[in-house]
């Protein structure tokens, strides 16, 4: 049988950006993946996905990191930065993720997502 088809994407809903950005509604809940290996950080987003949604949470943010820098020279730079936007694509995160983008300044901007979860 061939596979179902995926659960399109959409953007946030312009209210739910607005107010976002305004600082006049926050996130449900949040994680920072920032300075973990990917292994650990995919592992990590699947829960914490998981969770938000099973506590009914509309929109959650997390936290990437630029990717620019830091102490570490052995740290794979920006690497979640690019990541997490190509595992919120997948197949198996579809079933929670109704849509994502970057957040506003004082969310974290570029190193951070706000995610919307699809209704239980």
């Amino acid at each position: 049988a061939p596979a179902p088809p995926l659960l399109p994407l959409a953007p946030l809903e312009r209210r739910v950006r607005t107010s976002l950005r305004r600082g006049s509604r926050s996130v449900d809940a949040s994680i920072d993946l920032h300075g973990l290996r990917q292994a650990e950080a995919h592992a990590a987003l699947i829960g914490f996905l998981h969770r938000s949604r099973a506590s009914g949470h509309a929109v959650v943010l997390v936290v990437t990191g630029k990717g620019a820098g830091g102490d570490d020279p052995y740290a794979e730079r920006g690497v979640l930065r690019r990541s997490v936007p190509h595992w919120l694509r997948l197949p198996e995160l579809r079933p929670l993720v109704l849509g994502f983008e970057e957040a506003a300044h004082h969310h974290g901007g570029g190193g951070a997502l706000y995610i919307r979860l699809r209704r239980r």
